[in-house]
């Protein structure tokens, strides 16, 4: 079983919102400026955004298809996480900075949703903090199976969604708010509105 993780201190995790990784991601303007939004109001109430970036050889470190997009800008004061696999706590410092400040409870925005943002939002509850998914602040590409089959990407964005609102393990909480609805107290905390 998970160690439960004490407190009540939230951080927003934003992940991989890359030029590469996002070039033809689903409705992309929209789901940035529901990112910004959120990180906005994170860092007004006080709470850590964390930045994690991903890198592999088809997206090496530096290139211009690593860089954030630009309307998304990490600021001096932010936590940088840098990553080659598709959960954001695999061989990365992503705990060992949460566990420092504090973080019990992960408020989750970034892409690609049915990779990297899978992946952490499982990590993270097995690992035992609390999870709030930013339903409209995740997105997707539409994915082409091997028989031809072509699940879009606003499927998978709303499977994630409906997904991560349902999961239930022991002592943690698992849901989803808009960047509207993630409400960050002055202490740190978030919670639902």
């Amino acid at each position: 079983m998970a160690t439960i993780r004490p407190g009540n201190q939230s951080a927003l995790l934003v992940v991989d919102v890359q030029v590469g990784v996002v070039a033809s991601a689903w409705e992309i303007d929209r789901v940035v400026g529901r990112i910004a939004h959120a990180v906005q109001r994170a860092r007004a109430a006080g709470v850590p955004v964390v930045w994690v970036q991903h890198d592999d050889e088809d997206l090496p470190k530096g290139s211009a298809e690593w860089q954030w997009v630009p309307a998304l800008v990490p600021q001096a004061q932010d936590v940088r996480v840098y990553k080659h696999h598709n959960s954001s706590f695999e061989q990365t410092t992503l705990e060992a900075e949460l566990a420092a400040r504090g973080v019990s409870h992960i408020v989750l925005a970034g892409a690609v949703s049915n990779w990297c943002i899978r992946a952490t939002a499982y990590a993270a509850l097995e690992r035992g903090y609390d999870l709030t998914l930013v339903r409209d602040a995740h997105t997707a590409d539409a994915m082409r199976l091997d028989d031809g089959t072509v699940i879009e990407a606003s499927g998978i964005v709303q499977e994630l969604n409906a997904v991560v609102s349902r999961l239930a393990y022991p002592g943690r909480r698992s849901g989803t708010a808009s960047a509207e609805q993630v409400g960050f107290s002055p202490s740190g905390g978030a919670h639902l509105r």
